[in-house]
């Protein structure tokens, strides 16, 4: 169970990183980055970002290039909330494959 400020400080998180998202995917061209779902620890010191990507073949490459840039996407993001969060959390980025699924169904469904 999330606690009223994880959930506030998730919805901050996820607004703040699409945003930096959008920024970074608009160099890169064809491809589209959206943050799905923000989860940050009940001590606020780690949050679990889920990112969709667009076009899914290449979801591993570019989430393997997000995590190994982690340490930057961080700074970025504490310069962004320094003045709503005293300490930035530790990012991790993960695949939201939520639609992939959603898709698979469907089509066993037809």
């Amino acid at each position: 169970m999330e606690t009223t400020r994880q959930q506030k400080i998730a919805r901050l998180l996820q607004k703040e990183l699409s945003e930096i998202f959008r920024v970074q995917t608009a160099k890169m061209g064809g491809v589209l980055v959206s943050v799905s779902a923000v989860r940050v620890s009940p001590d606020l010191s780690i949050a679990r970002a889920y990112l969709s990507i667009f076009p899914s073949e290449r979801a591993n490459e570019i989430i393997e290039s997000i995590n190994h840039s982690a340490r930057s996407v961080r700074y970025e993001l504490a310069q962004r909330v320094r003045y709503q969060l005293r300490k930035t959390p530790e990012l991790t980025f993960f695949i939201d494959d939520s639609l992939d699924y959603i898709e698979h169904i469907d089509s066993l469904l037809k």
